[in-house]
């Protein structure tokens, strides 16, 4: 089946035309996708053309098949099913400037990183770039309240900020991914911002040098989880692959081609990259760098035996990076009640044991 969510305007005018009608056609689907609506709800189309479209379309292949609701903070953590069966989950984040959805752009992953969930039964396939888009759209329909033509919903009801961050490897799906990151920003699609999207990749690192050329200006972020080698190869088995001096320097190189910086993300495991040494050797490798450090203490994941930080742990070791002039955060504890780190909650459902959390049904 045709996405339609995944044509941009030229190949919807250019489908119009295959089906004997005229290209404008093509303009008033785009339009009706964007808005996240159903072959059936488009209704300045003749009920002849929506019947046939149909037959050979689908205008998204991404549909939300639960949902659970933080009670904590509004966090909305989404199982979604696709045309195939298959699942992948998605994070709704509410802040005060807008609402953030983390996606997916695999089923499952590849990679192996320690601390992650998503990685535990290995990568069952890649996302189309609609697929990936469909998730945008499955969400904007949820939070219309399911009616794509509500004369009275908020401009703010709708997602914002993007980061690919969910389940999967960006860049080991590279094509489908930039074309999902075209077709979000385009002006007669969903015109999203580049500025408002981040791509995070355990560091592929002749796709970063690649990356830097397609000229998307989006945030490019970097899980390094380790200040050298010897700790990066306990978390991270990309890192047999590429050195950490490696990694950098393509992120270097990403700084001069873009004049955007990097964010590099560090999930703190007890005992393993928390010592204050492990701060003082991180900040050394990215002094002078046009970067910023976002601190994660770890989300457990019971599978791999490793273990959250201390406050005190956590404290100490981003004091230590501001002493060092280094740029940090700690990154926002949400949707914890939920399982809302990448992979728990399709795992639970795959193995029969998800529970806890509100769960909303929907479509």
């Amino acid at each position: 089946m045709i996405e339609l969510c995944a044509l941009d305007s030229g190949e919807m005018q250019d489908l119009m035309r295959e089906m004997g009608q005229s290209a404008f056609r093509g303009g008033q689907i785009a339009s009706w996708v964007a808005r996240s609506a159903e072959i059936g709800e488009m209704t300045n189309l003749p009920l002849e053309l929506r019947s046939a479209l149909a037959q050979r379309a689908v205008a998204n292949p991404t549909a939300i098949d639960s949902v659970r609701v933080s009670r904590l903070d509004g966090t909305e953590k989404y199982l979604y099913r696709l045309t195939d069966g298959n699942l992948i989950e998605g994070v709704l984040m509410r802040y005060h400037y807008g609402n953030t959805l983390c996606l997916s752009t695999q089923v499952g992953c590849r990679m192996g990183c320690a601390f992650c969930a998503s990685t535990l039964e290995g990568c069952v396939r890649s996302l189309s770039a609609g697929e990936m888009l469909g998730q945008i759209l499955a969400v904007n329909r949820r939070l219309a309240g399911n009616c794509v033509t509500r004369a009275d919903k908020k401009a703010g009801d709708r997602v914002g900020n993007v980061v690919l961050m969910g389940s999967g490897e960006p860049f080991d799906n590279y094509d489908q991914v930039v074309r999902f990151l075209r077709l979000a920003t385009d002006e007669k699609g969903l015109n999203l911002s580049a500025r408002g999207i981040s791509l995070s990749t355990c560091g592929l690192v002749d796709r970063i040098y690649r990356f830097a050329d397609e000229g998307i200006p989006v945030t490019l972020s970097l899980s390094l989880h380790a200040p050298n080698d010897e700790i990066r190869k306990r978390l991270m088995p990309i890192a047999n692959r590429y050195t950490i001096d490696e990694t950098i320097e393509a992120c270097r190189a990403w700084v001069r081609k873009t004049g955007r910086r990097v964010v590099f993300e560090y999930a703190l495991v007890d005992g393993v990259n928390t010592d204050l040494r492990c701060a003082d050797e991180l900040a050394h490798r990215l002094r002078g760098m046009q970067c910023h450090v976002n601190l994660i203490p770890l989300n457990g994941v019971k599978e791999r035996n490793l273990i959250t930080p201390s406050e005190q742990t956590v404290t100490a070791f981003m004091e230590r990076l501001r002493q060092r002039h280094i740029s940090v955060t700690r990154r926002r504890g949400m949707g914890e009640d939920i399982e809302g780190a990448c992979g728990q909650l399709r795992r639970r459902t795959l193995n029969g044991t998800a529970d806890g959390g509100r769960s909303d049904l929907t479509e």
